[in-house]
């Protein structure tokens, strides 16, 4: 069978740790979507790493780590990237396997996104400028280049190609950047990409569930992004969700079993669009100072609220979520009190479910107050042991959710989970 672990608000909920944690109990972990505007960290060996495309099991001994096809890969971060994984002792290439469908980010993606993104003046949705969503864009218009392709004789002039049809659009953009660095960079990590483990991410996938293996899938940035069911048009370019596991992996859906949602116990968001519970005032930057919220791929201060109960019953609704995991709910320690947003009033009308698009109605948010457990509870290892108050905040989420909190993230250490 196959479990998920995936985000439930706008991303950096701390996923990266929570597969880490998991990946143990696993044969194999696998990305099913996005790309390297995704940075999962992890704490290994007291180090900080930070990976964006490779799945976050690479570094338990033994488990085979899968690019499914649902992702779009940029060559070089990847090239990069696994250069780290190797300064840390890992033999990747032992493990790591990427899925022939896998489409990839070319330079003239990333220019186009950059281009884009200017246009929009004002209007900008925030893109990380990674090429994430031209690649997506041209995966849907059938025109990408896919990871099997790099092993076609013909792969360098299907490049000449699609770059004359991207100049095209950045002619029109008016887009002056040279990207020949870009090129040498890219043509360089192609290289070495030809010499991974390439296959055919469906029937191996299928083939290991086949044999009683254990998979995990692993989510990027969170479900509120998604492209169809995220505050749309400020969302990524892929399916963030469960059913993205069946497209990003090609697996049936019968064969998922828990779904794993991955929540703070605030509320953070990286970029532009609608955020309900954000906090503009001293209790925002306490947070976000506290919490350390800056995003682990590009650096910026993520915005920061209180928990939203009404999306996070939203995104456990359309991912079926079994069971979640709250994360860095240490950096509530010192707070003598807590809000959680229990209800919108739109428009001056008190609803319970998330709108068509948030962006285009008045939102305000419902709070429902607690007082805070003001505890250090970094070192606490057992559930019966966490401050009454903590309980009570947690309790009450249980409650509202109708989905138990099973496991609680309190610091940034492999080892800082209590099992509800």
């Amino acid at each position: 069978m196959v479990d998920v672990i995936l985000g439930l608000q706008w991303g950096d909920e701390g996923k990266g740790k929570i597969v880490d944690y998991f990946a143990p109990g696993y044969d194999v972990i696998a990305r099913f979507q996005g790309g390297p505007n995704a940075g999962h960290t992890l704490y290994v060996d007291g180090k900080k790493v930070v990976l964006h495309q490779i799945p976050s099991g690479i570094f338990h001994e033994g488990k085979t780590n899968l690019i499914g096809n649902g992702v779009v890969l940029d060559p070089v971060t990847l090239k990069r990237e696994c250069e780290v994984v190797a300064s840390m002792g890992v033999d990747y290439k032992k493990s790591l396997y990427i899925s022939e469908r896998a489409h990839l980010i070319l330079p003239t993606h990333r220019a186009l996104d950059k281009a884009s993104e200017v246009a929009k003046g004002n209007e900008k949705i925030g893109s990380t400028l990674k090429g994430i969503g031209p690649a997506y864009m041209d995966k849907t218009g059938r025109n990408g280049l896919r990871v099997g392709d790099l092993l076609d004789k013909t792969f360098t002039s299907q490049y000449i190609k699609l770059r004359l049809k991207h100049q095209r659009l950045l002619d029109n953009y008016n887009f002056q950047e040279d990207i020949s660095l870009w090129e040498d960079d890219f043509f360089e990590a192609i290289e070495e990409l030809r010499s991974f483990k390439i296959v055919n991410g469906e029937y191996f996938i299928n083939d290991k569930i086949q044999q009683g293996k254990k998979v995990l899938a692993e989510g990027a940035q969170g479900s509120m992004l998604d492209v169809d069911f995220g505050t749309f048009p400020f969302v990524t370019s892929s399916s963030t969700i469960s059913a993205g596991v069946c497209t990003g992996l090609g697996i049936a859906p019968q064969k998922i079993k828990e779904v794993f949602g991955v929540s703070k116990a605030y509320c953070t968001r990286v970029g532009s669009g609608p955020f309900p519970t954000e906090l503009n005032d001293e209790m925002g930057e306490l947070i976000r100072k506290t919490g350390s919220e800056f995003g682990a791929t590009t650096g910026r201060p993520r915005r920061c609220g209180w928990i939203d109960l009404v999306a996070l019953q939203f995104a456990c609704m359309i991912n079926g979520v079994t069971q979640i995991i709250m994360t860095k709910t240490d950096i509530l320690d010192a707070l003598p009190e807590l809000k959680v947003c229990n209800g919108y009033s739109i428009n001056g009308e008190e609803k319970s479910y998330v709108p068509f698009q948030m962006s285009k109605v008045q939102i305000d948010p419902i709070h429902t107050s607690f007082e805070g457990w003001q505890t250090d509870i970094t070192k606490i290892d057992n559930y019966d042991n966490l401050p009454l108050k903590m309980k009570e905040y947690i309790g009450y989420i249980n409650n509202f959710l109708k989905i138990p909190v099973k496991y609680i993230s309190n610091g940034p250490g492999r080892d800082q989970i209590i099992l509800a």
